[in-house]
């Protein structure tokens, strides 16, 4: 027994490892981009471009990783990811100049987008109704330990300006994922979709209760679409309200000014007057922060749900952007000031929607298409991304910061309404619950739209 429960937390460990490469290749760049900046010369534009080559990668692999994991299974694609972040983080690590450190940072942002994907959708499926959230946000939690690992390796390093190391040692996990996932199985969903039954009834007897998993699988097959289920598909009249909420979800949690705080910690610190070592150490604070309000996010999640957590968290990151915007803007706001508000905006975001868009990607959409699905929605997340942080440093220096950060605090008013209007709750319901719920809600729509036509 002891035996099937260790072997149980190894699933969603190496399932979830992906989130903490994804948070330390996001993160690290923080650190190191402080003494890139003095050994290559760069301008603020090819500033953000070494930022954003990761994004640009992550649109890539998000949008193409979600059929791949469709086609091949969640497994596989989960160790070419650990292939892919291997061969990033050695590539940025050894690069001798700025168009080799773009290069790959673009080959690792495929690896990090695909992750984006891919990972929640493996931990989502692989977990039961009644922990899903938890298993799910595992991702998240990850993440932010990378974030915080990222921020640790940025320290120490940060005597000596060893950016190359800070790049390099993303390695360690990345291949501990690619060798982890050779003993994970394959996700049960998937093998259904597939017609694999019998491989898929001995992945559930790992994580249900034997007597439910007959249901469990007449409820998927049911849902099993007969034949290959086209692309056209995704933009159906049943899907679309569900790819909007989707869409909505994962672009609001990149423009409400999340990554600026990741990505820039450190060079606004700086620019309040801390050394560039001061301000690294100021971002372990940020860091630890980010940690330990994700695990409170993820004991929450299955309590009082995907929707009250996203409101509160909404309600908290306005509030920290809009405070860090006045004080800039009516006086020299001092550092203490700002790292405060920098850490009550990750406390909002880590405990909400840095952990809970994950985990509601990974449930809302149909089996028949959640693969490309989740691809689409990450995509749309990763290229507001892309806009974020490269338009972040320009505007900086053209709008200055008081005016941004009270911009993406009327941002959060907006991403609050879209919630409240637009989000389904999720916890507790099995993903084909959620699929019949959401879709015969559409049925209705559709048939009430073509009334009022008539």
């Amino acid at each position: 027994m002891k035996s099937k429960k260790a072997y149980i937390n190894l699933i969603y460990f190496f399932g979830a490892l992906g989130g903490l490469l994804f948070g330390y290749d996001t993160g690290v760049i923080s650190g190191a981009l402080l003494f890139i900046k003095e050994d290559l010369g760069l301008t603020p534009f090819m500033e953000g471009l070494v930022v954003s080559g990761v994004l640009i990668g992550a649109l890539l692999g998000a949008a193409l990783c979600g059929p791949f994991a469709d086609r091949v299974g969640r497994k596989k694609a989960i160790i070419w990811l650990g292939v892919l972040f291997s061969i990033g983080a050695v590539g940025t690590g050894l690069a001798k100049n700025v168009e080799m450190l773009i290069l790959f940072r673009i080959e690792l942002g495929v690896a990090v987008g695909g992750a984006s994907a891919i990972v929640p959708l493996y931990l989502s499926e692989m977990a039961p109704a009644a922990i899903r959230g938890r298993v799910a946000s595992l991702n998240t939690l990850m993440n932010s330990i990378g974030i915080l690992m990222a921020y640790l390796v940025n320290f120490v390093f940060a005597s000596s300006g060893s950016w190359d190391w800070m790049l390099l040692l993303a390695v360690v996990p990345s291949l501990l994922l690619m060798l982890g996932m050779f003993f994970m199985p394959e996700s049960p969903r998937w093998l259904l979709h597939k017609g694999r039954e019998e491989e898929a009834r001995s992945v559930l007897l790992l994580t249900r209760d034997a007597k439910k998993i007959d249901e469990e699988i007449k409820n998927v097959n049911e849902l099993k679409p007969e034949g290959k289920v086209p692309f056209s598909e995704l933009f159906s009249p049943l899907m679309r309200p569900i790819l909007f909420i989707g869409i909505g979800v994962a672009i609001f949690q990149q423009i409400i000014g999340t990554n600026t705080i990741i990505y820039y910690t450190p060079t606004i610190l700086a620019d309040s007057g801390m050394g560039s070592s001061s301000a690294i150490a100021g971002t372990i604070g940020i860091g630890i922060v980010n940690v330990l309000f994700t695990i409170i996010g993820t004991i929450l999640i299955d309590k009082i749900g995907r929707r009250l957590l996203m409101l509160i968290g909404n309600i908290g990151m306005s509030i920290a952007l809009g405070i860090l915007g006045i004080s800039t803007w009516l006086f020299q706001a001092p550092s203490w000031l700002l790292l405060g508000c920098l850490c009550l905006f990750m406390v909002a975001y880590s405990a909400s929607w840095g952990m809970v868009v994950w985990v509601v990607l990974g449930e809302i959409f149909p089996l028949k298409i959640r693969g490309t699905a989740i691809g689409f929605a990450s995509t749309s997340l990763w290229l507001a991304n892309i806009v974020v942080s490269l338009s972040f440093p320009v505007l900086l220096s053209s709008l200055g910061s008081s005016i941004l950060f009270l911009l993406y605090a009327a941002i959060g008013i907006l991403a609050f309404l879209f919630v409240y209007k637009f989000v389904p709750e999720t916890k507790g319901k099995t993903l084909e619950e959620i699929e019949e719920e959401i879709t015969s809600k559409n049925y209705k729509l559709e048939g009430e739209d073509r009334n009022v036509r008539a």
